[in-house]
């Protein structure tokens, strides 16, 4: 039943906010204030306030109080292998940063394999790639690409930021993919400290490929997590 309650507190929140009655910074009731209202113990007030600032809806100030959370804008967002998320970003005018996280050599896994078309003894490199834009990050790539088709990535994939600008140094010019799965998680401890996203934001995934359109050639298997509360999502 508390429990019950507590979400029913949750609720009743995200309807407030939904129709606008909090703008940025306004304070939250207290616990004191909550508990009267809804007649339950403190220990209830404070946990649906803990959900309501894991969702990213709510941040307190020590001896102060609780506050609503900003939101920032929403970034329209095509979801595309064709076309590399730098070019997207820059030409809607955003400032985009981007850092490389990691290159490193994964174990055989068969599903990243076949999806590569790489045999067993083959080597494959994952580069993940933080995207930061206008001071946050919100997305973060994650490439893999085998040894056989680039010989240097192990010495190389250390320093890209742009796999696209990479495969164009590498002679491939125009690119295309032959598929795109969305889903929908919560980051591992890991990206959330990378995303510095809230416990209870959802991550957008999308699977993806790029293929070099001439020669049909599987340059690279694509995971992209995106941070939901950061974009409006377009499916072309």
């Amino acid at each position: 039943m508390r429990e019950n309650i507590e979400t029913l507190i949750v609720d009743d929140f995200m309807a407030q906010i939904t129709e606008g009655r909090y703008k940025a910074h306004d304070k939250f009731p207290s616990e004191n204030e909550m508990v009267d209202i809804y007649k339950v113990p403190r220990i209830i007030i404070r946990k649906a306030y803990a959900r309501l600032e894991e969702m990213g809806y709510m941040y307190s100030i020590q001896g102060k109080g609780r506050y609503f959370k900003e939101k920032q804008e929403q970034i329209d967002l095509i979801l595309s292998g064709k076309e590399s998320f730098s070019k997207k970003m820059k030409d809607k005018g955003f400032e985009l940063i981007s850092k490389n996280m990691f290159c490193e050599k994964i174990s055989y896994d068969q599903r990243i394999y076949d999806e590569l078309k790489a045999h067993k003894k083959d080597k494959v490199y994952k580069i993940g790639r933080l995207r930061i834009v206008d001071k946050r990050p919100i997305a973060l790539h994650i490439s893999y690409v085998a040894k056989s088709l680039f010989s240097d990535i192990h010495m190389e994939g250390k320093d890209i930021i742009s796999m696209f600008d990479y495969y164009k140094q590498k002679g491939y010019e125009k690119f295309d993919s032959t598929k795109s799965i969305l889903s929908v998680s919560f980051p591992t401890t890991e990206e959330k400290n990378m995303l510095e996203c809230a416990n209870l934001v959802p991550i957008l995934v999308l699977e993806t490929n790029c293929i070099d359109s001439s020669t049909q050639k599987i340059l690279e298997y694509t995971n992209i997590l995106y941070r939901s509360d950061s974009f409006k999502y377009i499916v072309k």
